[in-house]
Formats: C-alpha cells, structure tokens, sequence
C-alpha cells in the first residue's frame, strides 16, 4: 500500500505575458526566478497559510484572498475535500509589480501542491481553471496568459479567458530569452490605467495580422517571420511613457541583434527573443549597462522558453 505524502514542495516559474501582440491571451514561462509553495497535512481542519516567507510586502493569510490559496480551496470544495487539514507555506522568490507573474507563480504553486498532497486526482492541465481562479485574489480579472504557462509551460494562446479555452503552441528550438527587470515600480493599476478603451480599425487590422503570423511562426520555426510579426501596435506605445528610456533601451537591443524588444507585461520588466543566448546575453548586458549610467539598478535573467511548468521539488 502506497505510504501518503505527508508534505510536498512545488516550484512554479515566472513568465512573460502579452508577447508583444497578444495583450492577456498570450504567455510564455522561463526557466528563473520563480515561487515555491510547500503543502502539508495538518490535523486542524480545513486550508491554512501558515508562512510567507521572501517578501517585505504583506500578503493575506486569509486562503480566500491569496493567490496561492484561493484556487486551492476551489480545488478542494470541487473535489468534496474541503474538510482535510493542510498547511500551506510560500516562499516568494521574484518581486511583486515586476512584469514577471509573481502573483500568477504562487497561484500555479498552490494548486499543483495541493494536488500533489491529495495524490494527483486531477491531471495537470485540469488545474489550469484552479490556478486561473487564484490568481484573480490579486486583481479581481480572470485571465491565464501569465498564471496557465507558470503551470504548464511553453507558449501558451488563450482562446477565451472565461471557459479557460486555451492552446499550447509549439516552441522553436534554440529560441533565448532575455529580461531585464529595471528596480523601478510600476503598479498594475497605473498600467492598466493608461490604456485607451478603444483602438482604431488599422491598429485591429494590424494587431491581428501580427499575432497571426506570429502563432505561424511557431508552427513553420520561421524566426524572420517571428521577427516582423512581433510589432505591438496597442498596447507598448501606451504603456512605453512608464518606463524610463524604454525607446532608447529597444534601439540598444535591435542593434545587439535581438528579434524584438517590448514590455513584459505591465511592465517594468522588458523582454526580447534572440536567435541563440550569445545575441540574449550581449543584448542584455549593453542594456543594463544603459541603465546603470542613468543610475537604474536592474537585473537580468536569461533562459529558453520552459516548457515544463511547476513541478514538484
């Protein structure tokens, strides 16, 4: 008879949403920095957090309203598990309001590490729904783009936010990755603030044609198709007044050799896709050499696109 797990730790990474041309129904993972939730039994009944550990800022305890506890409890009421006492614990490992998915990495976390505690009831896609109802703890918005490829991975395509309709696209082989997280803050509220509620019939025309061919791209790994398609016509003229010398930073970045450069999403993180992680890591060197001359402090991360997800530790 196979002994219970009496605790599991589950890593989630963090991840890029938007992709340039597709604001909330496009996302990615990479491989660092992420979140790591430990699930464990408890004999008091019901869901706890009993730690947060990583971060100055104060998260609620209350599982209803933390991203990691939020999608777990569903998880449980859905599976008539509500009553088993378990302990959860979080370590945030990335910074809040840094463009990277940090609430969506906890969300994902939570409810794999649930999942795993119970014995793996559900496959892992099916906690997709969960993991997207966690993180709306954080801004009251159901959306995957950031927290379905934290639990995933790879490049995923959300075809409707509301029925959790999505796709898993294909990724190119040796396709890198660089981020550049400038320590500045930009609150998801502001971001979102900025953007126009209305966008023209040319920038429609525009914006679809890109992600189409962009979506193309993967399937036929025409890099030099990827290239033109990622031109965000809505959403990065915008938000780019956010960012202190985002113009000049993307100038830096074409001509280190990098494919795009745009903001991951609400920002401040910034990202682009290279050819191989020579072009990534020039490109992000010369960036955060910038941004250090006008006395920004940043850090980078370079990484393929992880096609793994969470996975239990």
């Amino acid at each position: 008879m196979k002994q219970k797990q009496q605790a599991v730790r589950v890593f989630a990474p963090a991840t890029v949403a938007n992709v340039a041309v597709g604001y909330d129904i496009l996302g990615f993972a990479i491989d660092q920095p992420g979140d790591e939730i430990i699930a464990r039994w408890s004999e008091s009944p019901g869901l706890k957090i009993t730690k947060i550990k990583g971060t100055k800022k104060k998260l609620p305890l209350d599982p209803a309203q933390n991203t990691a506890g939020l999608g777990a409890l569903e998880l449980l009421k859905d599976l008539d598990k509500e009553h088993l006492g378990i302990d959860l614990e979080i370590y945030k490992k990335m910074p809040f309001g840094s463009g990277m998915g940090s609430s969506a990495a906890s969300a994902a976390a939570g409810v794999m590490a649930v999942n795993e505690l119970l014995g793996r009831p559900l496959q892992k896609r099916e906690l997709a729904k969960y993991a997207v109802i966690g993180e709306s703890a954080a801004d009251g918005a159901i959306h995957g783009d950031n927290v379905i490829p934290s639990l995933l991975g790879g490049i995923i395509l959300i075809r409707d936010n509301a029925t959790y309709d999505f796709v898993k696209l294909p990724v190119i082989r040796g396709l890198s990755v660089f981020l550049i997280y400038p320590e500045i803050e930009i609150l998801t509220k502001d971001a979102r603030a900025v953007l126009s509620e209305s966008v023209s019939l040319s920038q429609l025309i525009g914006q679809t044609g890109n992600i189409a061919s962009f979506v193309a791209s993967l399937y036929t790994s025409d890099l030099e198709l990827m290239k033109r398609s990622l031109d965000d016509q809505v959403i990065e003229p915008q938000r780019s007044k956010l960012i202190p010398h985002f113009y000049d930073l993307k100038q830096i970045a074409m001509e280190q050799g990098a494919m795009n450069y745009t903001i991951s999403g609400a920002g401040p993180s910034m990202f682009g896709f290279a050819q191989n992680t020579l072009i990534a890591e020039n490109a992000a060197n010369a960036i955060r050499s910038y941004l250090s001359s006008k006395k920004i402090n940043s850090q980078h991360y370079i990484s393929p696109v992880n096609t793994t997800g969470a996975y239990k530790m």
